[in-house]
């Protein structure tokens, strides 16, 4: 048995479900998410939990069974609470705006790269002097935010030796001594 697929998932207040056929659609304050489960899976709702089943023990079902599961769970909890990605940028004159969806980065290319963002996903830009400047991603979509902080990052990756480039707030990165170590 999936450990995570059994697990039953808790329904918080003010956040709708509806499971029709293989479509399963989530509603709450924040939006609407709707998921299409394959392979036989099924989703029981009952009194405020979810639970999640497979038909049988074949390697499909199995694989299939957590994965629905956490997903399912993501996007009750997006459309409940939401979730938000931060990026830093490192290096000297690297900066980052912002105007309405539009993001614009200046990461000591020749240009800068001007990225239209998903209507779905909302940006905020802070840049504090003497700080590095941060990229705020939040969205009701956990796949949408990771996607979107992946295609920001992959502009200009953390390099070993310095540091430089947009990383993830928290992330630990692995450095390596220079030549003169």
């Amino acid at each position: 048995m999936s450990r995570i697929g059994k697990n039953p998932i808790a329904l918080p207040q003010g956040v709708e479900i509806k499971v029709d056929g293989n479509v399963v659609t989530v509603k709450g304050k924040l939006g609407e998410l709707t998921e299409e489960l394959t392979s036989g899976i099924t989703v029981k709702v009952e009194d405020g939990t979810i639970t999640v089943e497979r038909p049988s023990e074949s390697k499909e079902h199995r694989a299939k069974h957590g994965l629905y599961r956490a997903l399912i769970n993501n996007m009750i909890e997006g459309v409940s609470k939401g979730f938000t990605k931060e990026l830093e940028l490192v290096g000297v004159g690297y900066r980052a705006s912002n105007q309405g969806q539009k993001l614009d980065l200046a990461l000591g290319f020749s240009h800068n790269i001007i990225l239209e963002l998903a209507p779905e996903v909302k940006i905020e830009t802070v840049s504090e002097k003497g700080k590095n400047p941060i990229v705020k991603l939040t969205s009701h979509d956990k796949q949408l935010v990771g996607q979107v902080a992946a295609k920001i990052r992959s502009f200009r990756k953390p390099e070993p030796y310095k540091g430089k480039g947009i990383k993830f707030v928290g992330e630990v990165l692995r450095r390596k001594a220079g030549k003169s170590a």
